[in-house]
């Protein structure tokens, strides 16, 4: 009875090792996503596994990663990585090839945090959106809330739970109401995330509990109540917290 034990107590303790095991492999550090903004150096073929880049700026944690390193850099793409197109605020997904040289496009790349240069321009990008070879330049800050819908959407409006937002945005609804109302027109783009595909959607496909944003351009001294009031550019369904955009 005791050999028993002890050999049921052995393989007991191998199980437990194996679990933990796992369990460090599968619990490293988490990646975090760094953006790349510039124009396309080349035209990529339909069978390139990467994307050279003259890079303008970026999030700081790219920008930090590019400290004493040129701006000229080739970032790796696979058969994972998505291609989005906006124009006009309305997203299109693409191939590789409907890229064009001077376009200025933005790298989403998301590995672990320690990574050097090398390491992150050679890991495949999740996305990478195309603004074409002259998008203009926005004179107007952007105001993003994210949040909870608390109702269907009216004709002209959406009730929002805001749970966070750009900084600016949160620092607006310092002393106020979690739940704002924002107001949209015939110019507002509505926009459903499917993983890393977007679609355009109408308001009505907007459901209570659907986790939202909403980004409006609006003069960076307005108040929360003029944001409220001046029609978003885009609201969007599933929203991940990078879009390509």
């Amino acid at each position: 009875m005791k050999r028993i034990t002890l050999f049921a107590l052995v393989v007991l303790s191998v199980a437990v090792a194996a679990a933990a095991g796992t369990a460090v492999a599968t619990n490293g550090p988490k990646p975090v996503e760094f953006t790349f903004t510039g124009r396309l150096l080349a035209d990529p073929a339909s069978n390139a596994t990467s994307l050279s880049v003259d890079v303008k700026t970026g999030n700081r944690l790219a920008l930090q990663k590019l400290v004493g390193s040129g701006r000229n850099q080739t970032f790796a793409v696979d058969g994972d990585t998505e291609y989005l197109v906006w124009t006009a605020g309305k997203p299109s997904v693409v191939s590789i090839d409907a890229l064009s040289a001077g376009d200025l496009v933005t790298i989403h790349v998301r590995a672990p945090r320690d990574s050097n240069l090398v390491q992150v321009v050679t890991t495949p990008a999740s996305i990478v959106a195309d603004r074409g070879g002259n998008p203009g330049r926005p004179h107007l800050a952007l105001w993003l809330f994210r949040g909870t819908l608390n109702a269907s959407a009216t004709t002209s409006s959406v009730s929002l739970h805001v749970l966070d937002g750009n900084h600016r945005a949160l620092r607006s609804m310092l002393g106020a109401s979690v739940d704002q109302t924002f107001t949209y027109d015939a110019h507002t783009v509505f926009v459903l995330w499917q993983g890393k595909v977007p679609t355009v959607i109408s308001a009505t496909d907007l459901k209570p509990g659907d986790r939202v944003t909403v980004r409006v351009r609006a003069a960076r001294a307005s108040t929360l109540a003029q944001v409220g009031a001046t029609p978003a550019n885009r609201i969007a369904e599933h929203e991940p917290t990078s879009t390509g955009e």
